[in-house]
């Protein structure tokens, strides 16, 4: 195992510090604020550890109030909000400098037998094997720049592989693609435990939504129009078990933007086409001149 993963699933073991009261840490590096996919990681770890293994996360909804400090620990307080026959439901609540930072509901749900049906397929994509990774993509935008030698070499917990290419490779572009595809796994040899996957999924969701939205508007994180971007709400609906360290497609679309704000979709699928996971983000951009898509 890698060792950006091993310190992501050190992240994710929370410490129990009281009764339904755990505290999470962030990665020694020196970054300004706490990556939002962590503290979602975190706070749905916190949930499943009140709840039975047999009931499944099947969603959470979740605010980002405040930006994280990584300077220092997370503690998450969870809300036995409800131990129902067939589902469970708690809140957390993600707390630093005794502040709210981040808010979260998730609910949980015995395996039943149902209604079935998939209507939206998987798009047609190359294959990961044939997309080039993430240090692949930099390299060819960077070259030699010997200030991003670090970032190039650096493992990386998940394998992302943008299959049309670095949306925040250059500074601007041409505007208009309203969506994008993103192959991600994790290293092979993960737990079996069914939470673990549904967490580093959580994870790996953060990564890319905004960069859609910026897609649309021929923006990128490197454009020196931007002034601002942050999540300010994530919810996700999972369908079906899956692995995290098996290949899947988190295809991304933005429906809409406006008043500073921009609206994101993505879909999951397993490698074998089926839907696993379905998100939907709104973000905060700010740019210091607007420009209408």
């Amino acid at each position: 195992m890698n060792p950006a993963l091993k310190e992501l699933l050190d992240l994710l073991d929370l410490e129990q510090i009281e009764l339904d009261i755990f505290r999470g840490r962030s990665p020694a590096e020196q970054i300004q604020r706490v990556f939002g996919g962590q503290v979602a990681a975190q706070a749905l770890v916190a949930a499943g550890r009140t709840v039975p293994a047999e009931r499944a996360v099947h969603s959470l909804h979740a605010y980002f109030i405040r930006p994280g400090d990584p300077s220092v620990p997370i503690v998450y307080h969870v809300d036995r909000v409800r131990d129902g026959r067939s589902f469970t439901t708690r809140r957390v609540t993600g707390i630093q400098h005794g502040k709210a930072i981040f808010s979260m509901s998730a609910s949980f749900h015995i395996h039943e037998e149902g209604l079935a049906h998939q209507a939206v397929g998987m798009p047609a994509v190359p294959p990961p094997e044939e997309v080039p990774t993430i240090q692949e993509r930099l390299q060819a935008v960077v070259g030699d720049d010997p200030n991003w030698r670090d970032l190039l070499s650096r493992p990386r917990p998940v394998d992302l592989r943008y299959v049309n290419g670095l949306p925040w490779g250059s500074g601007e572009g041409e505007t208009g693609a309203t969506e994008q595809s993103v192959w991600f796994r994790y290293d092979e040899g993960l737990p079996d435990d069914p939470l673990i996957h549904v967490v580093l999924a959580a994870y790996a969701s953060d990564f890319t939504l905004v960069d859609t939205v910026l897609l649309a508007h021929g923006l990128s994180w490197r454009s020196p129009r931007m002034t601002a971007t942050a999540s300010l709400d994530h919810a996700m609906w999972f369908h079906r078990p899956f692995r995290a360290d098996q290949w899947m497609l988190y295809h991304q679309e933005t429906p809409w933007a406006g008043n500073a704000r921009g609206l994101a979709r993505g879909q999951m699928f397993t490698a074998s086409g089926e839907l696993a996971v379905s998100v939907v983000q709104e973000c905060l951009i700010r740019v210091s001149d607007v420009t209408k898509l």
